[in-house]
């Protein structure tokens, strides 16, 4: 029997072109997600994927198929959201936020979504633009610049950001100072594979703005501000709770680096015909920072 998790699989592995990237996405582990591919290329007759070392690429028959699969996708979740509309604590809301996002002002993005059950999603942009695609997540907030096939989007936010900087290099705590007079350790940086056009843009801003002291890739804030207090690299944050000890808080002069921020939704289904006002509410949580 054909089930949603079957289509599930199939449209996550293709998107993702790989099975540990897809289980991740769906929030399974890889084994299941490749006893559900065999069982769906068994109930089609008819085999999906070819496999290649560490990826998957779609055979003819799966990318006819594909276009289906997300159509029935979308209409089962039009089903649950009229499902959960029947709820009296109100339906399910699934919103992904990149990790950029300052925890306060995640905090207000959900809170002005209408009442009812809020899920929340923290995941690099790379893997919140297929669940949007996919229609498991109703909005995201991701970082921009971002290819959006298929999808809608909202006005371009911007988050003035500050570096945190070892007392050891600039004693002097407030000081503005431009990026090149951020010199004499790395800034930390997040993987590329996170969000490929944004990590280009920081990289090519600091190119120019400062030809020396070079980027260390991390994988999380946390690592970046251990590093940091360990006096071996910059922090470049827009969230103004970021500090530790050993660490002074500097504006950058003209914010050249700033955090770009986008709200996006999957274009089949406007915001409007699902939340009611959450588009307006939403920006004006996003702008305040910025105002």
């Amino acid at each position: 029997m054909l089930t949603e998790r079957h289509l599930q699989i199939f449209v996550a592995l293709a998107d993702e072109q790989h099975f540990g990237d897809a289980a991740r996405v769906i929030g399974i582990t890889q084994p299941p997600l490749s006893q559900g591919l065999r069982r769906l290329e068994a109930l089609v007759g008819a085999k999906l994927f070819e496999r290649g070392p560490g990826r998957v690429q779609l055979t003819p028959a799966g990318a006819a198929l594909l276009p289906y699969a997300r159509r029935a996708l979308g209409s089962l979740e039009e089903f649950h959201h009229a499902a959960g509309a029947q709820d009296p604590e109100g339906p399910e809301l699934r919103l992904g936020l990149t990790p950029e996002v300052p925890p306060a002002l995640g905090a207000a993005v959900a809170a002005a979504l209408p009442s009812g059950r809020v899920t929340v999603v923290t995941a690099p942009t790379s893997q919140l633009l297929p669940q949007l695609t996919s229609t498991r997540l109703h909005l995201a907030v991701v970082l921009h610049p971002a290819v959006l096939d298929g999808l809608e989007a909202g006005p371009i936010t911007l988050l003035p950001t500050e570096a945190l900087v070892p007392t050891t290099l600039h004693p002097d705590d407030g000081v503005p100072l431009t990026l090149r007079e951020l010199d004499g350790l790395p800034i930390a940086v997040r993987p590329r594979a996170e969000a490929p056009a944004a990590r280009d843009l920081v990289l090519d801003t600091l190119d120019l703005h400062r030809p020396t002291g070079g980027t260390v890739v991390v994988t999380d804030e946390r690592a970046a501000l251990a590093m940091a207090a360990a006096g071996q690299a910059i922090v470049v944050t827009p969230d103004s709770s970021l500090h530790a000890a050993g660490l002074g808080r500097h504006p950058i002069v003209d914010d050249p680096l700033p955090v770009r921020l986008r709200l996006v939704w999957p274009a089949a289904r406007t915001p409007s015909a699902l939340l009611p006002d959450a588009l307006h509410r939403i920006a004006r949580a996003l702008a305040e920072p910025s105002s």
